[in-house]
């Protein structure tokens, strides 16, 4: 499968695990239930209704996501793989719904904003570990 798709694949699971257990999750569930073929669309529904209460029952629902992302990532491609025209309504989810979370940012993407003032320093890290090493500064005289 080429960049393109699987790019889309992660978008479209991004905003799928972002919908689930918000406002938007019964319209997007029915759009993500409509890409796939007939025979499969029960089961579907099930999984995913099934997970969407294990993020409304979590104590820490973004967890929850973070893990279901991979498992859809797979099955979206899986699907576009199979019946590449699935691209288009799966583009105009992504679009629609594309996991508007609730600090505005869209899925799939990470924001991050650092503020130092009065002589501080920001140590800040995304997607990795942050090791900082130095000496404490000496205490200022009076």
């Amino acid at each position: 499968m080429n960049d393109e798709l699987t790019l889309l694949a992660q978008a479209g699971a991004a905003a799928l695990v972002t919908a689930m257990a918000t406002d938007a999750w019964q319209e997007t569930r029915g759009a993500i239930t409509g890409l796939f073929r007939r025979g499969r669309r029960a089961a579907l529904e099930a999984q995913l209704d099934g997970n969407a209460e294990l993020v409304r029952d979590s104590p820490h629902p973004d967890d929850v996501r973070r893990a279901l992302l991979g498992y859809w990532t797979q099955e979206l491609a899986a699907l576009l793989r199979e019946d590449p025209a699935g691209r288009d309504p799966l583009a105009r989810l992504v679009d629609s719904f594309g996991g508007t979370l609730a600090d505005g940012a869209r899925a799939g993407t990470l924001t991050q904003t650092n503020t130092a003032r009065d002589s501080a320093t920001v140590f800040a890290v995304q997607h990795g570990s942050q090791h900082v090493h130095g000496r404490q500064a000496p205490a200022a005289e009076n």
